[in-house]
C-alpha cells in the first residue's frame, strides 16, 4: 500500500510536466515520439525552469548595489518601468487563470525588483521615499491580485506593456550610453533577463495563445538583448568621470 502511494504521489509529480494526455503517451502507451506532446512538456519544462531561475535571477543585481552601496549607473524610472511592465504581466495572468508554468517568475521578479527600486531610493539618501514606495506598491499589488479589480484594467495595463517595456529600456540604454559604462549592472542577471524572455515567447505562444503576453515578450527579448550588448561593449571601458 506504501509504494503504491508513492507510485501514485510522484506520478502527480510529473504530471506538472508531463499533463495528461501526455503523461500516458510518455508513461502508459511509451510514444516518445508524439510531436504535440513533446512541446507541450518542452513548455512546461522551460516555465518551471524559467520560475525557478527567477527566484535568484536579480541577486546578482541586488547584492552589487549592496556591496556598493549605491545604485550609481542604474535609472529609477527604468527601474519604476520594468516593474510596472512584471507586475501588469503576472497580474493578468492570474487573473486569465493562465498555467502558473506561464507566469510565476513574475511573483519573484516583481518582489526582487521592488526592492531594487527600494535600495536606489535608500541609498540615494531618500529613505522616507523609499518606505512610502514599498508600502504602496504592496498595497497596489494586493488589490491586482485580490480578485476585485476588474479584469478590463488589468487587460488595458497589459496592453500598454509595450510600450513600457521599449520605454524602460531605452532609458536604461541612454543612461549607459551617456555614462559611458553600465555602471552597477549585474551581466548575470541581465543575460538570464534575456534568456528567460527569450525562452518565454515559445512558453506563451505554447501555453496561453495570447497576442499581448507573445508580442510583449517580443519586444522585452530584443531591449533585454540591447542592454546586454551594451554591457558586453563596455566591458573593459572606463567609465566617464563627473
Amino acid at each position: 500500500m506504501a509504494a503504491d502511494n508513492n507510485t501514485t504521489g510522484f506520478a502527480s509529480y510529473l504530471n506538472f510536466i508531463f499533463p495528461q494526455p501526455c503523461y500516458d503517451e510518455y508513461f502508459v502507451k511509451f510514444n516518445f515520439f508524439h510531436a504535440q506532446c513533446f512541446n507541450v512538456v518542452l513548455s512546461k519544462a522551460l516555465g518551471y525552469g524559467i520560475i525557478l531561475g527567477a527566484v535568484l535571477v536579480k541577486f546578482p543585481q541586488i547584492l552589487k548595489i549592496l556591496q556598493a552601496g549605491s545604485g550609481k549607473g542604474i535609472n529609477l524610472v527604468a527601474v519604476l518601468c520594468e516593474l510596472f511592465a512584471i507586475s501588469a504581466t503576472t497580474t493578468y495572468g492570474f487573473a486569465m487563470s493562465f498555467p502558473f508554468s506561464s507566469y510565476g517568475e513574475g511573483l519573484f521578479l516583481t518582489i526582487q525588483t521592488s526592492l531594487i527600486a527600494f535600495l536606489i531610493l535608500f541609498f540615494g539618501n531618500k529613505v522616507v521615499g523609499a518606505l512610502l514606495f514599498i508600502i504602496s506598491y504592496i498595497g497596489i499589488m494586493g488589490y491586482l491580485l485580490s480578485g476585485l479589480c476588474p479584469i478590463s484594467i488589468l487587460g488595458a495595463l497589459q496592453s500598454i506593456n509595450i510600450p513600457i517595456v521599449i520605454l524602460s529600456k531605452m532609458i536604461q540604454a541612454v543612461t549607459n550610453y551617456r555614462n559611458g559604462g553600465t555602471g552597477q549592472l549585474s551581466v548575470v542577471t541581465v543575460f538570464l533577463l534575456f534568456a528567460g524572455s527569450l525562452a518565454r515567447i515559445f512558453t506563451s505562444i505554447q501555453e496561453t495563445g495570447d497576442n499581448l503576453i507573445i508580442v510583449t515578450f517580443i519586444v522585452s527579448t530584443v531591449f533585454n538583448g540591447l542592454i546586454f550588448a551594451q554591457i558586453l561593449y563596455y566591458w573593459n571601458v572606463k567609465p566617464k568621470t563627473e
